[in-house]
């Protein structure tokens, strides 16, 4: 078997000291030219690459950042993780994409891992039942900085970048304020996860406070499929031109789209829809959806100029928060 090529080895064909060669290759400069010549033309050669686990550990830095999130079919998320690689790319980091599944005890398995892969920093979407914030907080003491985005921590002294959830929900419940509705089904997402809990009781407060008599109907969805199924019940006692969809999410937007769809509806002649979302869901459809937007590329920018911040030393918590915008479809 073909042996991989060392620094040892470049040490031993060039009657050299291992030290030598790895600083010629560092171009230190106190190797001379022609030193530093005969080292990188027979590491050329013999096509030498430095191992990373062996750089990782005398180093203490992989170049590499981990994006943990809970679930990679997440439109947002995909933003994200785009927008956090381009930045990467030109600081010279790579990343590691890892899934949570939503389940904590996954994530403290991905902490684990990053903490011996010795990353440089952690974006982390927290999951829904994650209660724990000690180890995040140790990793930062280690010099592992973290990043909380979208799906945050309630603990303060932290660095988090999340949307403005409430700005958004209010958006949305102002729009659909502007029709002259009877009835609005909301889809909201799991309970538990902190923008549910922020997103509905503002949704709510900003649609019954102005208009009392509106029939509110919310419920709650963990999928595309379960999405759709709510809306198709919800639709069985539909009447034209007196019902509005509200989606918290692509999520939700995508199984209720198919709901209305089933059922030969169109919007905004038979049925008002509207959500909150990243952008690329309502734009599938003719007309496009009215959303409120929460872009993933513009927290991931966000995030990794906060990320860069504490690899340079800033060391003092920050909540980011990046406001909506209403971008409106034909849906309405």
């Amino acid at each position: 078997m073909r042996q991989n090529p060392t620094l040892k080895k470049i040490a031993e064909k060039l009657s050299l000291s291992i030290s030598t060669v790895s600083r010629a290759l560092k171009d230190h400069p106190d190797i001379s030219a022609e030193t530093k010549k005969k080292v990188n033309e027979l590491a050329e050669l013999i096509e030498y690459d430095p191992n990373p686990y062996a750089v990782n550990l005398r180093t203490h830095n992989s170049k590499e950042f981990a994006v943990v999130v809970p679930s990679l079919s997440n439109f947002f998320y995909h933003s994200f993780i785009s927008s956090i690689e381009e930045d990467a790319r030109i600081y010279g980091y790579s990343i590691i994409i890892y899934r949570s599944s939503n389940d904590p005890k996954i994530e403290l398995e991905i902490l684990k891992n990053c903490r011996h892969k010795r990353v440089s920093g952690i974006f982390i979407a927290i999951t829904s039942e994650t209660k724990e914030i000690e180890p995040f907080l140790k990793l930062d003491t280690q010099g592992i900085p973290v990043i909380f985005f979208d799906k945050v921590p309630a603990y303060e002294s932290c660095n988090k970048i999340c949307v403005n959830d409430a700005h958004a929900a209010t958006l949305a419940a102002l729009e659909i304020l502007k029709k002259d509705v009877k009835r609005v089904f909301g889809i909201f997402g799991d309970k538990n996860m902190s923008i549910t809990q922020v997103r509905l009781p503002k949704f709510s407060e900003v649609l019954l406070n102005a208009n009392p008599d509106i029939n509110l109907e919310t419920v709650h969805a963990t999928s595309s499929d379960e999405a759709e199924c709510m809306t198709l019940k919800a639709l069985s006692n539909y009447k034209k031109n007196d019902f509005v969809v509200f989606c918290m999410s692509d999520e939700t937007l995508a199984g209720a789209m198919k709901a209305i769809q089933r059922k030969g509806l169109k919007t905004p002649e038979d049925i008002g829809i509207i959500a909150i979302s990243d952008g690329m869901i309502p734009k599938l459809f003719y007309p496009e959806i009215t959303y409120a937007e929460t872009s993933g590329f513009k927290l991931g920018k966000l995030a990794f100029s906060r990320m860069m911040k504490c690899i340079a030393g800033s060391s003092f918590a920050q909540t980011i928060i990046d406001q909506s915008i209403l971008v409106k479809g034909g849906s309405l």
